[in-house]
């Protein structure tokens, strides 16, 4: 372990020796702002007020004795830093976060038995069980959970064993059947391309659960496919089209009746370090595109290059979900849609509902404490 070795007071930082060598510059502004006075001691929140103080705050003094640093301020100001403080904490350096989950990418060749999965039971009754099925479905965005049984609201207790469950326009809890007048195309019969579901909200769903009642229409089989293995095979193969997904708002649109819910983003949305965070692909959403002319002709090749590759058996995988099964998959980054099914051949219902990523991630970070 990295441990305090010895500590000196400069300029504009408190130095901070480590038994590796190593010397971390604390800046004195930083340090009041952090101090574990600067947090309420029951919940953890900040409660310093950095207006209290003046940019160019320098202590009086600084001891160190027994591993503890004593910061004097003023007559009046005083803060003790234990050891632990410097080892656990540093500028630039992130707090651990056991939600941080790197993603494990896969496409068309994965075997479906590497699909993480687990019975329903290890979920409901056990936090080990549970603990291992969210840290799965995070790595590889997609797990199936099997044994639900015949109860139609096994899905949603399962979802609402994470987090609270995400309203939208569709409501709490949607229903995935073949209907009179529908006003989304997964209430018909007809095939659904590889999707991301409401690409037109502010900030679409996290992860989706999708418990499947009943499946016995001929047809009807679930696809899925990863967006982030299309995506980086698409920057790899092809970097000015995905620099143009990542740049290029477009518009996207839904609307009935009683909505009409727009905005305008980019298919392939990154953080500032450049990481892909979302894939946001319905074409069924996508409003009038009204790029400039001299836009239009580089997006379309772009995005119509995209959509070729995630409709390609390279990345596709096909999973006929029985009765009693639940596909849980993050609706940020996995694709599904399903093939046409005949709605005379027998029932196919299947009940979902939204957890948002946070919850999710939330749930992670409790569990692993």
């Amino acid at each position: 372990m990295n441990t305090m070795h010895s500590v000196q007071a400069r300029k504009t930082f408190l130095a901070v020796t480590f038994s590796s060598g190593e010397i971390v510059g604390y800046p004195w502004l930083w340090l009041k702002d952090n101090a574990p006075s600067a947090f309420h001691p029951v919940t953890e929140e900040r409660v310093f007020d950095l207006t209290s103080v003046d940019t160019s705050l320098r202590p009086l003094r600084v001891e160190e004795k027994n591993g503890v640093v004593r910061i004097v301020w003023s007559q009046k100001d005083e803060e003790e830093f234990p050891r632990q403080f410097f080892e656990s904490y540093r500028p630039g350096k992130k707090r651990n976060d056991p939600a941080d989950i790197a993603p494990i990418l896969w496409d068309g060749s994965i075997e479906l038995d590497s699909i993480p999965g687990r019975s329903a039971g290890d979920i409901f009754q056990d936090d080990a069980g549970l603990l291992v099925w969210l840290k799965a479905t995070a790595a590889y965005g997609l797990s199936i959970v099997d044994s639900l049984g015949d109860d139609p609201d096994a899905g949603r207790r399962m979802a609402e064993r994470i987090g609270f469950l995400r309203q939208t326009n569709f409501g709490t809890m949607f229903e995935v059947v073949s209907m009179p007048n529908p006003n989304n195309l997964a209430y018909t019969p007809v095939a659904l391309p590889l999707h991301t579901d409401l690409a037109n909200q502010e900030l679409p769903p996290g992860y989706q659960f999708l418990h499947c009642i009943a499946n016995g229409a001929e047809g009807g089989g679930s696809i899925f496919a990863d967006g982030f293995a299309v995506v980086a095979a698409l920057q790899t193969e092809d970097p000015e089209a995905y620099r143009l997904l990542c740049e290029i708002e477009i518009p996207y649109r839904f609307h009935d009746r009683e909505y009409d819910l727009r905005g305008r983003f980019p298919v392939i949305v990154t953080n500032r370090r450049g990481e892909v965070t979302e894939l946001r692909f319905n074409a069924h959403l996508v409003d009038v595109i009204d790029l400039p002319s001299e836009i239009c002709v580089s997006f379309y090749a772009a995005y119509r290059k995209l959509m070729m590759m995630i409709r390609s058996p390279r990345f596709r995988i096909s999973y006929r979900l029985k009765a009693g099964e639940m596909a849980v998959f993050d609706n940020r980054r996995v694709l599904h849609g399903r093939e046409a099914f005949n709605p005379n051949t027998g029932r196919r219902h299947l009940r979902g509902c939204y957890v948002d990523r946070g919850e999710f991630l939330s749930r992670i970070r409790v569990l692993s404490r």
